[in-house]
């Protein structure tokens, strides 16, 4: 039996736990620049705006609605996940964490203590301990487990809990789900399954040409179709799996034209990669820098990107920065007016496994002890607490428009809310 907690509108939570005058307002986040909302409670969700609605064209509304809007923080959201998956921790010995908002528990073996009750527990002591509402789904299988979620959030009747134990619940449960809700379905493929006569979820589980299921999604929808039968294909991965590439990329807040914000830009998109590669305890051999004028705008338009392979792995925010320069410099035309820059590290391998070189030294012991104690200054003091010169000092021409951004209350000492 599994369950998956999922934190209702994350976000939004976030921003009204340390302000309890907006439990009852409607709240949205907004995406990189303030561009468009990836958050929002059910409160601005009634009032019609959607998912990814830029924020300029319904500011009116918000503002006549009294809508509260913050730029994103990822800071605090990051801290408050990790506050809920530790909590969820303390309920089964196997725990998935799916998302920054989300994550699967194995329930077996705790059968006795009654699932539905288990599950109400859960959302209890989450709430308690962390103060972010969150709802659940358990079910015999992961996507009928994601299916009871889904019905625990859009149901105020459930109390945040809804438990599919058997065929007659869950063929209830799957009949009032569009297929394209159904978990790794999306609305591009719903529209296959909608030409063949599939609405609902229970379409989906009840059709009998298994192949061609198969034809159309691979092996995965039909193992998808087979997990709403209550047959599990889809096991928990206990362990997150380290990742082939990272890529950071930002838009600019404004217009750059200079090689020197260009650069300072650059630096910290590789400090921000190389601490994440860290992270995982990997090294890389690979650079890969972008850059691009504002497509959306008359002006001169521009794109270029290019590679640069090292001689041998490396985890040090140092040579890489000085690397993606390299680059950098060969990719700048003068005169452009830049929007948006990407470093993508690449070549990842774990750390003990590097490739070695005759031309080029490998990480020491003092370059590995140096990236880990900057890792644990900035992991405690917040992100960009300390850096490289080469990332420049409050440099505002390339960095995100945030205006709205709420303090970062739970990992900045200069932001702990003061109470008098």
């Amino acid at each position: 039996m599994y369950a998956l907690v999922d934190c209702n509108s994350f976000y939004c939570s976030c921003e009204r736990l340390f302000r309890p005058d907006l439990w009852k307002r409607p709240v949205g986040v907004l995406s990189n620049n303030d561009g468009c909302f990836v958050s929002r409670t059910k409160e601005l969700k009634a009032l019609g705006v959607k998912m990814g609605e830029p924020y300029f064209k319904v500011r009116d509304l918000c503002e006549k609605n009294k809508v509260a809007v913050f730029s994103a923080n990822f800071s605090l959201y990051t801290n408050m996940s990790d506050r809920v998956m530790s909590t969820l921790a303390q309920f089964t010995p196997e725990l998935e964490i799916y998302s920054v908002d989300e994550a699967f528990l194995n329930l077996s073996g705790l059968e006795h203590r009654g699932p539905e009750s288990y599950g109400r527990l859960i959302k209890k002591m989450v709430e308690r301990h962390t103060g972010i509402p969150v709802s659940v789904g358990i079910a015999p299988t992961k996507t009928l487990a994601k299916i009871a979620n889904h019905l625990a959030k859009k149901n105020d009747s459930t109390g945040g809990v809804v438990y599919l134990p058997d065929e007659r619940t869950q063929n209830e449960a799957l009949s009032k789900v569009a297929v394209e809700d159904i978990w790794g379905i999306g609305k591009r493929n719903s529209v296959k399954l909608r030409m063949l006569n599939i609405k609902t979820a229970k379409d989906f589980k009840d059709y009998k040409n298994d192949k061609q299921i198969q034809n159309i999604f691979t092996k995965v929808g039909r193992m998808t179709q087979d997990e709403l039968r209550g047959r599990v294909c889809f096991k928990l991965s206990l362990v997150p799996s380290k990742k082939k590439e990272i890529i950071s990329s930002r838009t600019f807040g404004q217009a750059v034209y200079d090689i020197k914000d260009l650069r300072e830009a650059v630096a910290n998109y590789a400090s921000l990669a190389c601490e994440k590669l860290r992270h995982q305890e990997s090294v890389c051999s690979m650079i890969e820098v972008y850059v691009r004028t504002n497509p959306f705008k008359e002006v001169a338009q521009y794109h270029a990107s290019e590679s640069f392979k090292m001689g041998a792995h490396t985890a040090d925010t140092r040579k890489v920065i000085k690397y993606a320069w390299e680059v950098l410099d060969k990719l700048y035309q003068h005169g452009y007016e830049y929007k948006k820059a990407m470093v993508r590290i690449s070549g990842i391998t774990d750390k003990n496994c590097g490739q070695l070189s005759l031309f080029e030294a490998g990480d020491s012991k003092e370059s590995d002890k140096l990236m880990e104690v900057i890792d644990k200054i900035n992991d405690k003091d917040g992100p960009g607490t300390l850096k490289f010169a080469a990332c420049g000092v409050n440099n505002l021409a390339w960095k995100m428009q945030q205006s709205l951004k709420s303090p970062r209350y739970v990992s900045s000492w200069s932001e702990i809310p003061s109470v008098n």
